[in-house]
């Protein structure tokens, strides 16, 4: 019974952010998508920081993030990743979290507490920007251990995790798209 909420929280929330994010998107503007990183970010046409949506809103509306939406929701986390940040969010996808053992999710899901630890373990308080990123050698979390940046030509990895998108941004702060789930010591 209440997986069947989740779902139907979950897929009223989509419905909405989906709307919310079409209705909010310039009709000529694409979103830039990279495998590469670069040394300075692209200049694309964007909304304004009050018109766009929240990190959890832009991973609402994307589609790519039902399982990291689903997780922030049971984690507890929703009001604190639509509050006023700014944060830097390094994002897994679906796929990254297809890659974890079975059982995993769902385990996690029954767990707020570790689930909340596992997912502030993504999060970097501030902005921190593609050309920033490459710049560091470490990066502390709000979970309070720190991620390990390593940039190898173009490539550039958080953890054992690469990042695939860099610089989607929201109203309060940043998501970096990665494709590894993220696990503390």
């Amino acid at each position: 019974m209440k997986n069947n909420m989740y779902i139907y929280v979950i897929g009223g929330l989509l419905v909405l952010g989906v709307v919310g994010f079409m209705l909010m998107q310039p009709k000529d503007t694409q979103p830039m998508v990279t495998d590469e990183v670069q040394d300075e970010p692209q200049v694309t046409e964007q909304m304004a920081p009050q018109e766009m949506g929240t990190i959890v809103d832009v991973a609402v509306a994307n589609g790519n993030f039902n399982t990291l939406v689903a997780a922030v929701q049971a984690a507890g986390l929703v009001d604190t990743l639509s509050g006023p940040g700014p944060f830097t969010v390094f994002a897994p996808t679906d796929e990254a979290f297809a890659k974890l053992p079975p059982g995993t999710v769902e385990g996690l899901l029954e767990d707020p507490e570790a689930l909340a630890n596992i997912l502030t373990y993504h999060v970097v308080s501030g902005k921190v920007m593609a050309a920033d990123v490459v710049g560091l050698t470490a990066a502390p979390t709000v979970q309070g251990q720190e991620l390990t940046v390593t940039v190898e030509g173009t490539k550039v990895m958080v953890n054992d995790a690469t990042v695939v998108i860099t610089d989607v941004e929201a109203s309060n702060g940043v998501i970096h798209v990665i494709d590894t789930v993220l696990l503390p010591e």
